[in-house]
């Protein structure tokens, strides 16, 4: 395949000054990231860090992205789009759009897109864009997030591409609108302010790079640096063997049916181009675990950018190198008005399977499957003498895969994500709960030559009357696997107690819940990489002493024989003897 015209640009800036902005447009966006979490009203915001800001040019052209919740930025050239069909050339300066409607430009309800356009002496220079998890954006359920939502109509409100401010000017109505019919108005318009203030210091400082550097100069900077980013793109893929590489893993169900929902892929490389083609995924499904052909796109291009170097920049540059395709009625392309508002678990799935397939292309990169992304627990209710509403949006993140020269990362957040877990301080103090633990599962990773990371185990007590409970996780059966002779990791389990012993919840579940339940998260592991009976016993021994693997689980998936806190050498000797004869 020939190079776009764009790669061959000659670029007239020197290598300094390249850089110079390169690393200044690096700046902006991680500043304004910082902006977002020092302003921000919600805990899912302020805490979780489920947000997202980045610069693209005039031409809505991701130019640079903070190393924030990457799941969101692959999808902004899809918002861009819609943002241009709807308003063309009637963007002016002090304009600033919002939408989050998954079937205009969107991806679920909760998370709003601003765009602040930037001008130079009324000349359209670039966007500032900052996409937010809200805590709330009404519908049948605190949090709208519900993965047994059945259209979109009951998620929440939807809001097509309109101005927020036009031409400086706030527009009251469209404001009044958000603050009633959310459940926590001060705490979404709280984070819209926050992402206001944030994508006026993207203005400022584009703006300032301008004011030193002149309109030509950037503008000549903007087709280096996509070109820069295509090239070493370009480069990568180049060295990747030809052929057509598939791989297959699966959705524990929508939480109506519990059988497996597929997600297949079939990457091509042809010279220094990739196709990942979803032919043979599963048609829609009833639940709200449907993604937007956007948000599939953006879970393809973050799994193809963790196999290139760290210097290839973020950019649209990158883009340009791959065609993602999903046919439509698919659970990753669904038509109008399929229920999208959990699309997250099947945005990491997706992440997965392109991950899988890449291992047969690159596997000295490659990274067995993680916890399957992060887990849900959602408790909305009422106050019950102020009847003020609460609505904790937790986002439990766990462990990541292992890979070809190093161990899982355990109770670490899943590439897709950059987010945090809430701290337990935060949990107790905001909201009517205690948390009875918090910790790392034991015997959750997957074995292997380096094993995979540890899951989270998180408990629950609830202390409020009455709330409405939404679960949503995964990996219950399909557990994270493992590659190249490395073991799967243990399954998620989702448990509750009203006082006697645990039931066995499934993966996906609304239901009421009232005082002194408790509810217990246990969370899948990472696959392992290799076979483990080549790992080191004393490094199996090592995790047996810090309470991460049992010494039963040392022997059966290590063939390690620890007793009374030393390696056993003749008794694994044998042991990992008889493995070695065992047929494959």
């Amino acid at each position: 395949m020939t190079q776009s015209n764009n790669v061959q640009h000659d670029s007239q800036l020197d290598p300094v000054t390249f850089a110079v902005l390169k690393s200044a447009f690096e700046s902006i966006v991680d500043d304004m990231a910082y902006t977002v979490m020092r302003t921000a009203r919600s805990p899912i915001v302020r805490d979780v860090l489920d947000y997202s800001t980045t610069m693209c040019d005039a031409k809505g052209r991701i130019l640079a992205q903070a190393k924030t919740v990457a799941l969101h930025l692959g999808a902004v050239p899809d918002a861009m789009e819609a943002l241009q069909r709807h308003y063309g050339n009637d963007l002016h300066p002090g304009d600033v759009i919002i939408f989050n409607d998954p079937y205009d430009g969107g991806m679920h309800l909760p998370d709003i897109f601003m765009f602040k356009p930037i001008f130079a002496e009324q000349h359209l220079l670039g966007f500032a864009v900052v996409i937010c998890h809200h805590c709330d954006v009404g519908g049948r359920v605190p949090g709208s997030n519900a993965s047994d939502s059945t259209e979109i109509f009951q998620e929440g409100l939807r809001i097509p591409p309109l101005k927020l401010f036009d031409r400086g000017v706030r527009n009251k109505t469209l404001f009044d609108i958000i603050a009633k019919n959310v459940r926590l108005p001060d705490l979404v318009i709280g984070d819209l302010e926050a992402q206001l203030a944030t994508c006026a210091l993207g203005e400022r400082e584009f703006v300032r790079l301008v004011g030193k550097y002149g309109v030509e100069v950037l503008e000549g900077f903007i087709v280096d640096l996509l070109d820069y980013g295509e090239r070493l793109t370009r480069k990568a893929f180049a060295a990747w063997p030809d052929g057509i590489y598939r791989f297959t893993d699966y959705i524990d169900g929508d939480g109506f049916d519990e059988s497996a929902i597929p997600i297949q892929v079939a990457i091509t490389v042809t010279g220094d181009h990739i196709k990942v083609d979803f032919d043979g995924s599963s048609p829609q499904v009833r639940g709200a675990i449907n993604s937007t052909l956007s948000f599939t796109k953006s879970a393809t291009y973050l799994a193809v950018r963790c196999m290139l170097d760290s210097d290839v920049p973020n950019n649209a540059g990158v883009y340009r190198c791959i065609d993602v395709s999903a046919p439509e009625g698919s659970v990753l392309n669904p038509e109008f008005p399929a229920p999208v508002a959990a699309r997250a678990l099947t945005g990491y799935r997706v992440a997965d399977t392109v991950l899988g397939a890449l291992s047969r292309i690159v596997p000295e990169r490659a990274v067995a499957a993680g916890e399957g992304g992060n887990s849900v627990v959602c408790l909305g209710g009422y106050d019950k003498t102020t009847r003020e509403p609460f609505i904790l949006v937790d986002m439990i993140n766990g462990a990541l895969g292992a890979r070809a020269t190093r161990d899982g990362i355990d109770a670490i957040t899943n590439p897709s994500q950059n987010m945090s877990n809430m701290p337990v301080e935060i949990l107790e103090a905001t909201y009517p709960l205690l948390i009875e633990e918090y910790s790392l599962r034991e015997d959750s990773c997957g074995a292997g030559r380096q094993r995979g990371g540890l899951g989270i185990i998180r408990q629950y007590r609830f202390l409020a009357d009455e709330a409405i409970l939404q679960l949503r996780s995964d990996r219950y059966e399909h557990r994270p696997y493992g590659l190249f002779g490395g073991g799967d990791a243990a399954p998620s389990r989702n448990l509750l107690s009203t006082g006697g012993d645990f039931e066995l919840l499934p993966s996906k579940v609304t239901r009421t819940v009232h005082r002194d339940t408790v509810i217990r998260h246990e969370q899948a592991g990472g696959g392992g990489y290799g076979n483990p009976m080549m790992r080191p016993a004393a490094a199996v021994l090592a995790d047996v002493l810090d309470g991460k693997i049992s010494v039963p689980y040392a022997r059966s998936g290590f063939g390690v024989v620890v007793r009374d806190g030393i390696v056993d050498e003749q008794a694994t000797a044998r042991l990992r003897a008889e493995h070695e004869g065992a047929p494959a």
